[in-house]
């Protein structure tokens, strides 16, 4: 009896040391952080849309859906709901009671920022978790083809004269063509408080705003009006950003090319719910990186005319926060 005892000790002990051998393997794994990403997500993806369905940041959040359900990014689902109110501060304020929970997602933006500013609103953006800057788009400002404006210096030359004689229209005021309007009048030495500017509800009301003559010079992000530019419906006088691009197959101008300091874009981003561990943080981050890195990303960006302008960390994180004091400087100086 004793030579089959042995054996028997010897293989309970060997199981035991194995498992011990496991668990701590394990426990080194996670402690590494090299788990995190393989445990998130534990449940269903919550993605707020802080606007109505159709909008911007709507069509960017589903695209992000999409991509990640076709590319299997997740082993739990991914839901996006809409939450409209308050320029976004509706949403901001819902997901601020979720805190801690990495599930809790939301779409945001330029936008965002200049409405929270405008309503003076007790909630911001610095009570969330930033993830990641997504998209970047210039702004373009346009003239009808028959314009007596040839050029930006023309526009910023006839505001300087009389600033009543220049309307811009673009989309809803307080937005992101308005704010990047004021810029180049502040950049051109001029007082942006005077500037006359009509928000439209819609990109196809501020289109026939513009050519109809509603308005001298029409603002708004490039793919809005590109296929006007293509057939030659408007003249681009300028782009926002310093970075040069084509627009409707040329190369654009930029307002940099014409003297005035000004790189503006209008962005979107991912926010989590406040309070998320190092941890988890890092698990949301890793998700979003593997979607970065898709070629079905990189194919709905070139589809929608959208600039890569993915941010992680510190660095997203110091972006936010320099556009937000950028913004609230900005409303100051147009005096909204």
């Amino acid at each position: 009896m004793r030579a089959v005892r042995r054996p028997a000790t010897r293989r309970t002990a060997a199981i035991a040391a194995g498992l011990a051998l496991s668990t701590a393997l394990a426990a080194c794994g996670q402690n590494a952080g090299g788990s995190s990403s393989d445990q998130y997500p534990s449940k269903t993806i919550n993605f707020m849309v802080p606007a109505a369905a159709g909008g911007g940041w709507d069509s960017t959040a589903r695209a992000m859906q999409q991509v990640i359900q076709k590319k299997n990014l997740a082993h739990k689902p991914v839901e996006v709901f809409n939450v409209a109110g308050g320029g976004g501060a509706t949403g901001l304020a819902q997901l601020q009671k979720e805190k801690g929970d990495p599930h809790a997602l939301m779409m945001t933006g330029l936008v965002m920022i200049g409405a929270l500013t405008r309503a003076n609103s007790p909630v911001s953006l610095k009570n969330t978790t930033p993830i990641a800057t997504l998209t970047a788009e210039a702004e373009a400002f346009v003239v009808p083809a028959n314009s007596k404006y040839k050029t930006i210096q023309d526009v910023v030359n006839a505001y300087q004269q009389d600033p009543s004689s220049v309307t811009f229209g673009g989309g809803s005021a307080g937005g992101s063509d308005h704010l990047v309007t004021g810029q180049l009048l502040k950049a051109a030495g001029t007082d942006p408080s005077k500037l006359k500017y009509v928000g439209y509800s819609g990109g196809g009301e501020a289109t026939a705003g513009i050519l109809s003559g509603d308005v001298g010079v029409g603002v708004s992000g490039v793919s809005e009006f590109e296929s006007q530019i293509e057939s030659g419906k408007m003249r681009l006088l300028a782009i926002s950003t310093a970075t040069p691009q084509e627009v409707a197959g040329k190369p654009a101008p930029t307002l940099k090319d014409a003297g005035y300091d000004v790189d503006f874009s209008n962005w979107r981003a991912v926010v989590a719910a406040p309070g998320l561990s190092d941890k988890d943080k890092q698990a949301v981050t890793d998700l979003v990186d593997k979607l970065h890195e898709t070629q079905e990303w990189k194919d709905v960006l070139k589809t929608n005319g959208w600039d890569d302008f993915y941010k992680t960390g510190a660095e997203a994180q110091q972006y936010i926060e320099g556009e937000t004091k950028r913004v609230e400087q900005l409303y100051k100086d147009l005096g909204l």
